[in-house]
């Protein structure tokens, strides 16, 4: 099942169900040494769970940009599938492309942009449109 965010009627797709969850297990993991939201609830509550307000889109978006930073200095093996079973690998394996240097640019859509590149330009228009921004599956 695709996945995607959903900003008014513009859609910007992430990927199959699965691969977004990891994203967000993998900076929960890493990164939120409390707990799933406890450092960047906007993101891993508010936007994962439901929907993340126009109104806070400058807070998430500048959480984003350090996620992005953080995770740049994980190797891509440290990839977290799921956070509920921390055992579970990704079906590809280690057969990444050469390309994916860091966690930070290990999620991409069908296209080639990072969920980073994908998720900024989302919360840009969110917040130039004054909308609300959601997960959507399709």
């Amino acid at each position: 099942m695709a996945v995607g965010i959903l900003v008014d009627c513009f859609y910007y797709e992430l990927g199959h169900s699965d691969f977004v969850h990891s994203f967000f297990s993998t900076i929960s993991y890493h990164l939120e040494k409390d707990g799933w939201g406890a450092k960047y609830p906007l993101l891993m509550n508010e936007l994962y769970n439901n929907k993340l307000s126009w109104d806070d889109v400058t807070v998430a978006k500048a959480n984003l940009i350090e996620i992005e930073q953080e995770l740049s200095k994980y190797s891509p093996e440290l990839i977290v599938w799921d956070i509920d079973d921390i055992s579970k690998k990704p079906p590809w394996g280690e057969k990444i492309s050469p390309k994916v240097t860091s966690l930070a640019n290990y999620f991409a859509t069908a296209d080639g942009k990072t969920f980073f590149e994908v998720i900024l330009t989302a919360l840009e228009v969110a917040k130039e449109d004054k909308c609300d921004i959601k997960l959507h599956k399709l």
